[in-house]
């Protein structure tokens, strides 16, 4: 941003945003009457015209004067004097974000807020609800894309969140992990995956590998909401049905029953609050690494409070019994797919307090405590692999899975937790032994059945007392573990 750009200099936090909105809301609309004048009349923009199309930019001017300004917080804080600066979309949802990082630069470290227009385009699939609503009659998109900007992938990435960016002198540093294009590229997949608006996607996220879960989910959420004074206010079905608080039970169930979920990949329910404080959302990101990680890379520009991966494993240990958690504290990687992003000698480690969270979550719901709850939840190392029939390598995988003192097997669980370790979402995972396919005892079905009656509400429960927890001590959560020594000042 040159200084001919900048609007205004020396905004406060809350100024800040509200010119971030204006600027954002001017592009889109000057945007979206340009493809209604070209889809009728065919009239082409202007090069002014088109200039009109940009995001609007923020920078943050830190020059400390005397004794530097020191912090334990792990976000919201400077790691050298400079200029920092980031494209921002979609200002008004993100308002209570921006200011909660914004207000600390500016009260604590007395930085300098400037917004101006940024030289970043803004595609125009990323300002219309559907995508398509200008694609009609003879016009196609390769015409569209003759005049209007569109989401060309060579702009859109990681180097930020992979610490891959160059600094150059006289430019600005990263104000953030994810630029702007980069978060509507994300939010339009969201829809996509998950089947719901990512305005409704809740910053509290369980993962599941099994639609039993998402079953009991809606149980416990139905429950909730036929609460007068409860917590919860309304739930978001995907295909974008809703059910709110006070609902008839009859047409509650219906619209429940009626959801497309069977429709999308990932299908996502999101249970909200009206107090501020963030609800829940439920994603089934079914089996295998290739989802857990496509799901995660766009929720995390949602800037999540923490995920949590409750699903099924394998036990590995002849002493586990079917029905047993396990609480990972570790993870081998045998899952391959993120091994170029995060190379697999970097250590994933386990958070202290989603660990301890997940510990006292399981005391409460299972009435458990000391021994008797250790003969139950086991902590150690999970393995994950990118191939359902690992277990027909058994003779190649076995020194390999004894060297790493695994417990259990999955497909998902790494994933998970090195993308959280890698995009600074607070992670953690408590799985549940299904079958031991070592020792004999597989998944059949009657045993299935069985177990699933028994085991799975109990599991879910447990993730949510664990994310109620964790909701009161966010101040802690955000862990200064999932931040490098040149990480950008927002979280």
């Amino acid at each position: 941003m040159t200084p001919n750009d900048a609007e205004r200099s020396g905004l406060t936090p809350e100024q800040a945003v509200d010119r971030l909105a204006e600027l954002h809301a001017a592009a889109s609309i000057a945007l979206r009457e340009a493809l209604a004048r070209y889809t009728e009349s065919g009239i082409v923009p202007t090069a002014q015209e088109r200039s009109a199309f940009r995001y609007p930019e923020l920078c943050v001017d830190w020059q400390p004067s005397g004794a530097l300004r020191f912090t334990r917080r792990a976000w919201a804080k400077f790691q050298a004097p400079g200029l920092y600066s980031t494209t921002v979309t979609q200002p008004a949802f993100f308002r209570q974000y921006l200011l909660e990082q914004l207000r600390p630069l500016s009260e604590e470290f007395g930085a300098t807020i400037e917004v101006g227009i940024s030289e970043q385009e803004v595609p125009y699939p990323f300002v219309t609800e559907a995508g398509d609503e200008f694609i009609h009659g003879d016009l196609s998109v390769s015409e569209l894309a003759r005049h209007f900007p569109t989401p060309v992938l060579a702009n859109v990435g990681d180097e930020i969140a992979d610490g891959t960016w160059v600094f150059e002198t006289r430019k600005s540093r990263p104000l953030a992990l994810f630029d702007a294009l980069r978060v509507d590229y994300s939010l339009r997949r969201l829809l996509h995956y998950t089947g719901t608006d990512w305005r409704t996607i809740q910053p509290w996220i369980l993962f599941t590998n099994y639609q039993r879960y998402v079953d009991h989910f809606l149980t416990w959420a139905m429950e909730e909401l036929a609460k007068p004074d409860g917590a919860y206010s309304q739930l978001v079905l995907p295909g974008g049905a809703i059910v709110r608080r006070g609902d008839e039970m009859t047409v509650a169930d219906a619209a429940v029953l009626a959801a497309p979920w069977h429709r999308f990949q990932m299908p996502a329910y999101n249970l909200l609050r009206d107090d501020g404080l963030g609800g829940i959302t439920i994603v089934n990101i079914g089996v295998g690494p290739s989802n857990a990680k496509t799901a995660t890379d766009h929720l995390a520009v949602l800037r999540p409070h923490c995920w949590l991966m409750i699903g099924h494993c394998g036990g590995l240990r002849q002493s586990q019994t079917i029905g047993d958690y396990v609480l990972a504290h570790g993870y081998m990687r045998r899952d391959r797919i993120l091994d170029d992003l995060v190379p697999p000698e970097v250590p994933v480690p386990a958070l202290a307090e989603v660990q301890v969270a997940l510990q006292q979550a399981a005391e409460r719901v299972t009435g458990e405590r000391g021994d008797a709850l250790k003969r139950r939840l086991r902590t150690g190392t999970v393995v994950s692999y990118d191939d359902r029939n690992w277990e027909l390598r058994w003779s190649q995988e076995r020194r390999r899975i004894n060297h790493g003192r695994a417990i259990a097997v999955d497909m998902e669980s790494a994933t998970l937790a090195t993308q959280g370790y890698r995009l600074r979402v607070p992670y953690g995972t408590l799985l549940c032994v299904s079958d031991k396919p070592l020792h004999g005892e597989i998944k059949l079905p009657g045993a299935a059945t069985r177990f699933y009656q028994r085991a799975v509400g109990e599991h879910l429960r447990i993730g949510l007392e664990a994310l109620n927890l964790l909701r009161d001590e966010l101040g802690s959560l955000h862990s200064r573990k999932l931040r490098s020594f040149d990480e950008p000042p927002f979280r």
